[in-house]
């Protein structure tokens, strides 16, 4: 399943999930550090490619970092654009992130040490808040996204080989459910795929990666 056999960005969408914005006091610096200090009981929402993969053998540890960034208008969201020639999600819009290495001590660990070689974004500019639920990609990774904040000024520098363009997204705009979009596509075997996808500006923001960004759309709202 590493190579799509669908058009994502074709396919039809059914509706929105349409819950309300998170409350922009809640997209303060204080507030989410305050949020993963005590977090509550909160139902995660699991996707059907997350189902299906879940109970597989042996998934490959991996994690992201979602790197909140502090800017005078609010926070935003650091995203990439894969490169089109990658075997995993090819010119897909991603979080910063990969696989665990042996000596790596922790999936935060991973995550940091990912994020700086992908993008350039030094470890010593990220507050780490926390751990979001793992999730289960149809390419076979158990992915743990880290929450951070990244605090400017700082350098990007974007590792040609994985990552065609580095861009941020208004938090407040990917923290609205009238902005995330249920979509499905019939796939050649029969079988229905359903996802999120979230279009902004010209990128289109889609499955794992859409599927992370309401898990922490769900546990601010909670």
């Amino acid at each position: 399943m590493s190579k799509l056999i669908f058009d994502p960005e074709a396919s039809p969408v059914e509706g929105l999930a349409g819950e309300p914005a998170v409350a922009p006091e809640r997209l303060s610096v204080e507030w989410l550090r305050a949020r993963f200090a005590n977090p509550p009981l909160w139902p995660h929402e699991k996707t059907e490619e997350y189902r299906l993969r879940e109970g597989m053998p042996s998934p490959i540890p991996a994690a992201v970092l979602m790197p909140l960034v502090v800017r005078e208008g609010g926070l935003t969201l650091l995203l990439t654009q894969r490169t089109a020639h990658l075997h995993d999600h090819a010119g897909q819009v991603s979080l910063p992130g990969g696989r665990m290495d042996p000596d790596d001590i922790s999936s935060i660990a991973t995550a940091l040490r990912e994020t700086e070689e992908e993008v350039g974004l030094a470890q010593r500019h990220i507050e780490v808040l926390g751990t979001m639920p793992d999730y289960f990609t149809g390419t076979g990774f158990r992915v743990t996204p880290v929450v951070g904040i990244a605090r400017p000024p700082f350098e990007l520098r974007a590792d040609p080989f994985e990552v065609a363009e580095i861009f941020e997204v208004p938090l407040s705009f990917l923290m609205n459910g009238m902005h995330h979009q249920r979509r499905s596509v019939q796939l050649p075997n029969g079988s229905r795929r359903s996802f999120y996808a979230i279009p902004y500006d010209r990128f289109f923001i889609w499955g794992a990666t859409a599927a992370m960004v309401r898990n922490l759309f769900h546990f601010l709202r909670a």
